[in-house]
């Protein structure tokens, strides 16, 4: 970090995020922000490398920096890295933030309208160069219903126990549409996810909130969770009268079994489960089991990378078995989910590693996002419903960033 001048400067939190996007996308510079779970500190990384990065699993021996993989895996099991050139944190209880570091790639005598629409010009005509938007259609309600129906049918011929189809939709983005405020915004609808927004050239820009740990590893504890089954939270107190049908309890106990099937395959027999339980995410109820192994007493220092190559994709997001799931997901899904279901997340920032699902998110194209959301589908599901809470789940993000139309 240069440290020959120091400038200390006060800023509110969007003015604040607004200069941290400005300053590394015209320095051309790859950059991550996010917020953690039940915490009230935003984190910020910028890579100054000017190199896109690609890493092999190995957790343990990664310099700080942030993680992104896609669903799909690539022939060299390897993830896209993001080094933390710069690591920026502040409080979202504090109206006013305190930036005492000289960061000389950002220009710090704009004023914040200048700081927006140098930001608008910039993205508008970044995504208009490298995204093709005539490409790009939305899952037709129809294909969606008939992708279930194919996978109840293989479900009922015992070629599967479990299928996630996933649909996407393209919305039309808000004229107002301001990154730092629907950053903030998520960070206040969402507390219990990881709020995210990202930006790598070649991927793109990307901003979401997930609920789901793929794991997690701070000091000699490890934990991962399962996460499924999905219902509208209703009411003031939707914690109170939840009820659970079958098909939901089994959708959910198919990935404990998952994760207990992976600490099988390792010979770990010393875990904690503690679940299931209902946890709320947004608008939707999920039921949630949580995995917890100390490390230490269990010899396992590498763990966090062994069981996130073991994990990913989980049922949650392919199905069962995950190798037929996968065939089937190749054979019948007609788009690439790219990062949809991949994995993102910190890794050896404050002394954690922290990486999540990729749900609930969008990918920033000109004009246009791509909202993506897939369905567990058992031998009881019914299409209509499936149908239905995708739209459920494309709106935990999507209302944040569409038009009505």
């Amino acid at each position: 970090m240069d440290t020959t001048t120091t400038q200390v400067n006060q800023y509110s939190q969007e003015e604040l995020l607004d200069l941290l996007f400005l300053g590394t996308l015209e320095a051309g510079f790859q950059i991550a922000i996010w917020k953690n779970p039940q915490e009230q500190k935003v984190h910020a990384i910028i890579d100054k490398t000017e190199k896109i990065k690609r890493v092999p699993l190995e957790l343990e021996n990664l310099t700080p920096g942030f993680i992104i993989h896609p669903f799909s895996d690539q022939e060299d099991k390897k993830a896209y890295y993001m080094e933390a050139s710069e690591h920026i944190t502040f409080s979202l209880q504090d109206n006013r933030t305190i930036l005492d570091q000289p960061f000389s790639w950002i220009n710090f005598q704009l004023d914040p309208a200048q700081i927006k629409r140098k930001i608008k010009e910039f993205i508008t005509n970044y995504r208009l160069s490298n995204t093709d938007n005539q490409a790009v259609i939305s899952t037709s309600r129809q294909d969606f219903i008939d992708q279930v129906n194919k996978g109840i049918s293989a479900i009922a011929s015992g070629q599967l126990s479990k299928i996630v189809p996933v649909r996407r939709k393209k919305v039309l983005i808000k004229k107002e549409f301001d990154i730092a405020k629907t950053f903030l915004k998520l960070c206040n609808a969402y507390p219990n996810a990881l709020v995210n927004f990202y930006h790598i050239p070649s991927l793109g820009s990307w901003i979401g909130a997930s609920p789901e740990v793929l794991i997690k590893t701070k000091g000699d504890c490890f934990s991962t969770m399962s996460l499924a089954g999905s219902q509208r939270a209703i009411g003031d107190n939707p914690l109170k009268n939840v009820a659970w049908t079958q098909k939901e309890i089994e959708e959910q106990a198919l990935v404990s079994r998952y994760i207990v099937n992976c600490f099988k395959k390792i010979r770990l027999r010393e875990y904690e489960e503690i679940g299931p339980k209902t946890d709320i995410a947004g608008n939707l109820l999920h039921l949630r089991t949580d995995f917890k192994v100390n490390m230490k007493a269990t010899n396992f220092p590498q763990l966090g990378s062994i069981m996130l190559e073991l994990l990913h994709p989980t049922s949650a997001v392919a199905g069962m078995p995950r190798d037929r799931a996968l065939e089937f997901i190749r054979k019948h899904e007609k788009f690439d989910r790219a990062l949809f279901s991949g994995f993102i997340g910190p890794v050896n920032i404050d002394d954690q590693t922290l990486i999540f699902v990729n749900l609930r998110c969008a990918k920033l194209l000109s004009d246009h996002a791509l909202l993506f959301a897939g369905a567990g589908v058992t031998e009881d599901s019914d299409p209509e419903k499936e149908w239905e809470e995708t739209e459920l789940k494309c709106d935990i993000i999507g209302k944040f960033i569409q038009e009505n139309e």
